[in-house]
């Protein structure tokens, strides 16, 4: 299947002409690991890379990966390299490098093989088992194995794949099991590896990939007009901070969205240059930003909070005094499952909020190929019993992986959780598609737990449940609605119902909200003579309509 990049809004369903009622609900929604009561946070925090700067993809990362490879061709490697473009298709978040194989590995929380890759090679069983004979790999070995965890490292994971690719097929050089020679010279995976991340350094560092997107901000970045809504109904209720390791300058030019007013009023602080994730640790030293010349001041500061400042370093501790505020009060947002989430998480007990733009194509897919996935179950059923089902199992597996793309999903591989889905369980309280799905909600809302985990394979199921429990509920009140005098009301009811599937992911809820109304709606009818047959017959008719409505945009068969 083609690639579709996360800021493609489309969501093809069955009819081409109409997405998916039940798809463009879930991209919207807000998903839940723990209960949060947005209620009791008294202050919310934002990272702005990928969360309040939103870069378009692929665009931003074919930029990254052609400077990388640019850079790479400058140092010395060879300039058929440049024959390489990026393809969004095959990189995802979460991947492991292991740079003295050169292979890029996907695995699961306990370090076990999913995915094995030698360029753009698939390696098979046997051939995994030549390198990791027990298909396994200590994650804990940083100085070997990199996790690739943030959106800004799909470029590189991609370039990684092309270095390989090219020395292996070219035969000027020799393979060897780690690395490749050329006569006297030896070019290890370990060596390639130190070069492409000084060039990725070199990139940040130099300011070359800042000064290319400020060239083409319309091409690379999305101006969404309800980021200043959104920051204008949090500040009503709370805090606002912004904590990026961008410098003041960029943050300056890429948060201008209302030009009637500074964007620095949308918050209570600015914090730029966190150098996150030392920033949730001890921190540097926090210093005044001259906002004229982006230039910093001389000397710590240690004075209260001004509004309008904008402050440099600092650490999370510092946040906290200058806006009187605990860990517990505070929801931080953020696209970075390490720098942001994971660090915010466990050494300050910060609420989390992760934002995971690739769930749009996760739940597409799940959308789309709901039939792959009842063939699943089923095949699963009879797998115990039948064990000829396991390479049909096995062959429909693979197919659905590749719906996603080339690597398969973010979340799993087959019915296993990748290392990504496993920390976005563990250290995100909440996640979504975007931050600003948090419109979606009164900022009173109860974020909900549910009592078994529920993951995005049951989707498909949940939509389901959810319309018989609909179905049943809507009957259950058919009697009193039927009986009003007003069809007004049978009208109303509906919308409500509609307005309930829309808005609501804690399902348990929709009983007692249902029966609040049910209540609410009986409370205003008075009961007709038995003759009122002919209001009692266009009701029903009415909620039949209704619910063939319902079941024709929730694509539910």
């Amino acid at each position: 299947l083609p690639h579709t990049s996360w800021t493609d809004v489309i969501c093809e369903g069955p009819d081409k002409n109409r997405p998916k009622l039940c798809c463009v609900i879930h991209r919207t929604m807000v998903f839940v690991n723990r209960s949060l009561t947005l209620e009791n946070i008294k202050c919310y925090g934002f990272d702005m890379d990928y969360t309040l700067a939103v870069y378009k993809s692929p665009e931003y990362e074919s930029l990254g990966f052609e400077l990388l490879r640019d850079r790479l061709v400058s140092m010395g490697y060879p300039h058929e390299l440049l024959g390489y473009m990026y393809d969004p298709s095959f990189p995802t978040r979460g991947l492991v490098y292991d740079s003295t194989y050169g292979n890029l590995l996907k695995i699961d929380s306990n370090g076990n093989i999913l995915v094995c890759t030698h360029g753009f090679e698939y390696l098979r069983n046997g051939q995994v088992d030549e390198y990791y004979p027990n298909k396994f790999i200590q994650r804990d070995d940083t100085n070997r194995f990199y996790v690739l965890n943030t959106l800004f490292n799909l470029s590189e994971t991609y370039l990684y794949a092309c270095l390989v690719d090219f020395f292996t097929k070219s035969s000027r050089y020799k393979n060897c099991m780690k690395g490749f020679k050329h006569g006297d010279l030896f070019m290890s995976h370990r060596s390639m590896f130190q070069d492409v991340r000084d060039a990725m350094d070199y990139l940040h560092d130099t300011g070359t990939l800042k000064e290319r997107t400020l060239k083409n901000l319309d091409k690379y970045v999305i101006k969404d007009p309800r980021l200043p809504v959104l920051l204008s109904r949090i500040k009503e209720v709370a805090k606002v901070f912004l904590a990026t390791n961008s410098d003041f300058n960029y943050t300056e030019k890429l948060l201008v969205t209302n030009p009637k007013k500074p964007w620095r009023s949308y918050f209570d602080l600015v914090v730029v240059d966190t150098k996150k994730p030392l920033f949730f640790a001890g921190g540097t030293v926090l210093r005044q930003v001259d906002t004229d010349t982006g230039k910093l001041r001389i000397g710590t500061y240690t004075g209260d909070l001004q509004h309008g400042t904008v402050y440099s370093g600092g650490s999370s501790d510092i946040v906290c005094d200058l806006l009187d505020v605990r860990g517990k009060d505070i929801l931080y947002v953020g696209d970075h499952i390490f720098g942001d989430i994971l660090k915010s998480k466990k050494r300050q007990g910060w609420k989390t909020f992760l934002v995971v733009p690739e769930l749009v194509k996760e739940l597409q897919v799940w959308a789309d190929k709901a039939n792959m996935f009842e063939e699943l179950k089923h095949l699963d059923i009879f797998l115990a019993e039948l064990y000829h089902c396991s390479c049909v199992f096995q062959m429909v597996t693979y197919g659905m992986d590749l719906c996603y793309g080339k690597m398969g999903s973010l979340l799993r591989c087959g019915s296993t959780k990748t290392l990504f889905a496993s920390q976005l369980l563990r250290y995100a309280d909440i996640y979504s598609t975007c931050c600003l799905n948090l419109l979606n909600y009164p900022f009173s809302y109860l974020f909900r737990a549910p009592l078994v985990l529920v993951n995005l394979s049951c989707l498909t199921t949940l939509e389901y449940n959810c319309f018989v429990s609909l179905i049943m509920n809507i009957i259950s009140v058919y009697y009193t609605v039927s009986i009003c005098k007003h069809h007004e009301q049978v009208l109303v009811f509906c919308v409500f119902v509609l307005a309930e599937c829309c808005s609501s992911h804690t399902r348990p809820l929709w009983s007692l909200r249902l029966k609040s109304r049910w209540q609410s709606c009986r409370s205003t009818c008075s009961k007709p003579p038995a003759s009122r047959f002919q209001d009692t017959l266009t009701s029903f008719v009415i909620l039949i309509i209704f619910l063939y409505i319902l079941r024709s945009f929730c694509c539910i068969p």
